[in-house]
C-alpha cells in the first residue's frame, strides 16, 4: 500500500474530472468524480462513499452543497457532513469504531445539480 504522502501527492493531481462514475445501485443518484473514485479504489474506501451517500437525506431540501470530512485517529474515525469548514451547520455525524483508512483526514465536497449528487475532491471543484 502507498504511504500517506504518496496518496496525498496522487490526489493533488486531480484538478477536474472528465467522467463521473455511479458506484452503487443503492445510491443511483450519487456519482464520483475521477479523483473521488481514485480515492475509493486506492484506499479501499467505497464504504466512505456509501457513508456520504447514506447521510445526504439529512440535508435540508434547499441545500445543494456539503462538505464531508473523515478524521482518523488510532484506528477510529469520525465522519461529519456539514455546510462548511469550519462548520456552522452539522447535518450528520457518525463514529467509526475501526478503520484502516490510510489518511489522517480527508475532505470531500458534495454538490447537487438537480439530478445527481457529485462527490469530488476539493481540487476538482
Amino acid at each position: 500500500m502507498k504511504t500517506q504522502d504518496q496518496i496525498k501527492s496522487d490526489l493533488n493531481q486531480f484538478i477536474g474530472s472528465i467522467s463521473y462514475t455511479k458506484f452503487s445501485p443503492l445510491f443511483p443518484n450519487v456519482v464520483l468524480t475521477d479523483g473521488a473514485k481514485y480515492l475509493a479504489d486506492e484506499c479501499g474506501a467505497y464504504w466512505l462513499m456509501d457513508m456520504i451517500a447514506s447521510h445526504l437525506p439529512s440535508l435540508p431540501a434547499s441545500e445543494y452543497w456539503a462538505i464531508a470530512i473523515l478524521t482518523v485517529d488510532d484506528g477510529k474515525a469520525l465522519f461529519t457532513l456539514a455546510d462548511d469548514s469550519p462548520a456552522t451547520k452539522i447535518y450528520a455525524m457518525q463514529g467509526v469504531d475501526y478503520t484502516d483508512f490510510p489518511l489522517d483526514e480527508i475532505k470531500l465536497y458534495v454538490s447537487y445539480d438537480g439530478e445527481f449528487w457529485c462527490v469530488m475532491l476539493p481540487s476538482e471543484y
